[in-house]
């Protein structure tokens, strides 16, 4: 029989869920692992049709009909598989592609492109174990990782020198480039990976389809990962997903972290449904994928900007995917850690109090627009109000959707409009600020509204009521905004120097010194000074 491709199909299934599927034409309800309805395909009473969204399978017991996504709707649309595949395609906003018979020779690729792969994992894991690994092997071992632990995750090492190349040199260089591993330069064939810690990427099957590297001499990235080929593409695969598929059915939830030693160690103590993306932002493929696997998701970032940023990409790509049983929740890691440093120096019960602490997505987004706008503004809060709009409109079960905009807009008009008695509160320690400056402050951003947008986050932490009537300034807009910034750069600077008397302080009570330190706050002390000197320089 001939093979056709099932890229397509196989997408088709990761985007969407087959309960929501079904659930158009049966109404379904959960107990247990699966979902229960009546049979759409015989006539009763007392429900005996069954949906495992996991396995992607529905299965009656009465009449005894069977099948997938695809069936489904060919059977109760009473059309064939092509027409089914359309229809399917539009539900997942997916272009219909041409489709072609599979020759003989793509199907030769696909098995030579696996058996390389495989190959070349082994010849990686053996390494680590040699002489020429031993960097690596001390390195991983230094990061809590067992010899269980290296061997189920099929941990390597990817030598300086071209081994790759050089095993293979009886493959055709088409072939080997063609998985990502080779690739030609000037001088001929050369290895992708070299002196890196090799992590695998299997797909759902399995099978190794790429690799993730990881430097060992500091040098950035810290991670490269194969180039999209024709059987692996980073925007539709998450790292781990393979081994946590069955904690997430058991859990009923997955955890989402930003690296891939992470997700491996939270795995392995306790936290079975950790998964990560592959060295790039989140994308709106990788939650389809997880939501098929099960709406509910904590996603744990650190607590850094880059860590905020993350989280506010991940809350705006999840809320077309919210039903009202979802359960979306953010978790921050502070103090410049990650979950492999937590579980290492505070435990599993420390990991476990932070994923258990995680905020609602609800909530999540609330306190994401209090912090970013001015909101005892007129002006910020306009900005907050179309921000929360914007994202709820993104909501795609409209029931869903209204309760959210009537939970918003109790808290807006308890909140916001009420705020001299709910002011907000920056957990972050306020600076003195005497009232002529604070009357300066207010005239220029009543005058000049786009300054309280590029300084937002520096005059929400001043604490300042900008609500009431104030006389304009008469300062030009290239004045008053070389006021705001000589007035930070000030404001900076006393904290530094408060730093450092701090620092000064504790060493002559403690009889312990870090010169460096020290020397780090006095650059940064004349660089703010030389900054403010030059500002304060310019016409």
């Amino acid at each position: 029989m001939a093979k056709y491709d099932n890229s397509f199909t196989d997408e088709l299934r990761q985007r969407l869920s087959l309960v929501d599927v079904i659930s158009r034409r049966v109404p379904l309800v959960k107990r247990g692992q699966n979902y229960w309805g009546c049979c759409p395909f015989h006539n009763e009473k007392t429900p005996s049709f069954s949906v495992n969204e996991d396995k992607g399978f529905y299965h009656c017991f009465g009449c005894r009909e069977h099948g997938d996504i695809i069936s489904f709707v060919m059977k109760t649309e009473n059309i064939d598989f092509k027409e089914a595949i359309k229809e399917l395609a539009d539900m997942a906003g997916l272009k219909l592609p041409t489709y072609k018979q599979k020759t003989q020779q793509q199907i030769d690729n696909e098995e030579n492109y696996i058996k390389i792969t495989e190959s070349a994992c082994k010849i990686y894991q053996d390494l680590l174990f040699q002489d020429i690994g031993k960097h690596a092997l001390e390195y991983i071992k230094k990061r809590g990782f067992s010899d269980d632990m290296i061997k189920k995750y099929r941990i390597g090492y990817a030598p300086k020198n071209n081994i790759i190349s050089a095993k293979f040199n009886n493959v055709k260089i088409d072939k080997l480039t063609s998985t990502g591993l080779v690739r030609v330069g000037e001088y001929g064939p050369y290895d992708f990976f070299r002196d890196k810690l090799m992590f695998p990427i299997f797909n759902a099957h399995g099978q190794i389809v790429a690799f993730s590297g990881r430097s060992l001499d500091g040098s950035e990235p810290k991670y490269i990962n194969t180039s999209d080929t024709e059987l692996f593409h980073k925007r539709q695969t998450i790292f781990g997903f393979n081994f946590a598929r069955d904690a997430i059915h058991r859990a009923n939830r997955s955890i989402v972290v930003e690296g891939q030693i992470d997700a491996i160690q939270m795995q392995v103590n306790g936290f079975g449904e950790t998964v990560a993306p592959l060295g790039t932002a989140l994308t709106e493929d990788h939650i389809a994928i997880l939501c098929k696997s099960n709406r509910n998701i904590t996603f744990c970032f650190d607590g850094d900007n880059a860590g905020q940023k993350a989280a506010i990409r991940a809350c705006t790509l999840v809320l077309p995917f919210l039903r009202d049983n979802s359960d979306v929740r953010f978790a921050f890691v502070s103090g410049g850690k990650d979950p492999d440093e937590i579980l290492k120096t505070h435990g599993v019960s420390a990991m476990k109090k932070i994923i258990d602490d995680a905020v609602p997505l609800i909530d999540f987004l609330w306190e994401t627009v209090n912090k970013n706008y001015l909101i005892n503004t007129p002006g910020g809060r306009t900005q907050a109000e179309k921000f929360l709009k914007d994202c709820v409109s993104k909501i795609t079960d409209k029931i869903f959707q209204s309760e959210i905009e009537n939970e918003y807009n109790s808290r807006k008009f308890n909140q916001w409009h009420k705020w001299k008695k709910t002011e907000y509160k920056p957990d972050i320690e306020l600076p003195d600020t005497n009232q002529i400056d604070i009357n300066i402050i207010k005239s220029i951003v009543q005058t000049y509204p786009e300054i309280s947008e590029k300084f937002g986050d520096f005059l929400i932490s001043l604490n300042i009521s900008f609500d009431e009537d104030v006389q304009k300034t008469t300062m030009s807009l290239q004045d008053a905004e070389k006021f705001i910034v000589s007035f930070k750069l000030q404001k900076y600077i006393k904290k530094l120097n408060a730093e450092k008397i701090e620092i000064i302080n504790n060493a002559l009570k403690n009889n312990v010194s870090d010169p460096e330190i020290l020397k780090d706050i006095n650059e940064k002390i004349k660089n703010a000074n030389d900054k403010l000197e030059n500002l304060m320089d310019k016409k």
